[in-house]
């Protein structure tokens, strides 16, 4: 992984969990009613729902006990500087906090060097997401990846 994450001029978007539903903030300002029924059903499909970016929109904790989500993902807006001060880690912390007291899990994107790793591991982050973890891979490169770890059978492949 690369040096310290104090430069926040690097403008990198991480890809999502494969087996997620993921759900901006933004989304379910706009139209809950029509949302909440929707990730219900998702939720009864077996689909985990992510809400991307919490705490970088209008966030409301009510969100949490009002939708059906099982991942709150930290975004990488509060991963960049998170070794640079202990006041840049209170939010990702608080973030995991939440997520452990509410039985959701945490996801941190934007992980680009070792330091950052190690803080959100030593916080009790679920995931880790980002070009320090490791880059994104196309369809068959994944399916390769799945079958050398016994993930995948060839058949299906």
């Amino acid at each position: 992984m690369g040096g310290s994450g104090c430069d926040s001029s690097r403008g990198f978007r991480g890809r999502s969990d494969p087996g997620a539903g993921l759900l901006t903030e933004s989304a379910l300002i706009r139209d809950p009613a029509r949302i909440a029924p929707l990730l219900k059903v998702l939720s009864r499909m077996g689909i985990s729902i992510a809400i991307d970016d919490f705490g970088t929109g209008y966030s409301s904790l009510s969100y949490l006990r009002q939708y059906r989500v099982h991942v709150l993902k930290i975004d990488r807006s509060f991963v960049a500087e998170i070794e640079c001060s202990q006041q840049a880690r209170v939010i990702p912390q608080a973030v995991v906090a939440l997520g452990r007291a509410l039985k959701l899990r945490t996801v941190a994107e934007g992980v680009e060097t070792d330091g950052q790793a190690e803080i959100l591991r030593g916080m009790g982050c679920d995931l880790l997401q980002g070009y320090g973890i490791g880059r994104p891979l196309d369809q068959a490169a994944t399916e390769a990846l799945l079958l050398s770890r016994g993930r995948l059978d060839q058949a299906t492949a």
